[in-house]
């Protein structure tokens, strides 16, 4: 798949989070990118957003109103989020559908919209530390610890990178296959969380024990 590299993922990436108005909404942008690219950019706008959610759902200082709406973001930007990681494997799949598979082919448990989704978690996580190896006035020793975890980070994502690329390489070879994981998350789901459609815990374990 020469179009899919951990390179130009992690590119792409590192480029938005450099941008002055991101993760603010860019349909131009992503309306240009072809598939997948533009299912790894909303994976990635969602992380964004979805980071900057959990954020100010820790904050002590604002009513608890706020708080409330903080965290329904959350739950839908990790929906959202889950969403584009299974269009990113549905379009990787498409593309492998004519690899004949060999008789010792492996199955893979983690995706590779698993592991695209995991790398847009490091870039934020390395994007972020990398500011605080800059808050001088936080401290030399602030600084400092936060230059180690920085450069953890950094291997962690070279090292999954490097994953990334195998897993793509064995695929289109044949060597290895995966699947769409279905995420169904049920709490989003008035139809399936017994708290939205009006029925008792009591009622619901009763269910399961039946």
């Amino acid at each position: 798949m020469p179009d899919l590299s951990a390179e130009l993922i992690i590119d792409l990436h590192d480029r938005r989070l450099l941008e002055l108005r991101w993760p603010q909404p860019a349909t131009h942008e992503i309306e240009q990118l072809p598939e997948p690219w533009c299912w790894i950019e909303r994976n990635h706008r969602y992380n964004s957003l979805l980071w900057a959610a959990e954020d100010q759902a820790r904050r002590e200082d604002v009513p608890d109103g706020e708080i409330v709406r903080r965290k329904r973001e959350i739950d839908r930007y990790n929906q959202q989020r889950n969403d584009a990681v299974e269009h990113i494997d549905e379009h990787v799949l498409n593309s492998l559908a004519t690899v004949e598979r060999l008789p010792q082919a492996r199955r893979h448990s983690e995706t590779a919209g698993a592991m695209i989704d995991r790398l847009s978690i490091l870039a934020l996580k390395i994007h972020h530390m990398r500011l605080q190896t800059l808050r001088l006035e936080a401290g030399a020793e602030h600084v400092a610890r936060c230059a180690v975890k920085l450069t953890v980070l950094q291997e962690q994502r070279a090292d999954l990178g490097g994953s990334l690329d195998g897993l793509l390489a064995d695929a289109a070879a044949g060597r290895a296959y995966f699947k769409v994981y279905r995420q169904f998350k049920m709490y989003n789901d008035p139809q399936l969380n017994p708290a939205l459609y009006g029925a008792t815990h009591g009622g619901a374990s009763a269910r399961l024990a039946s």
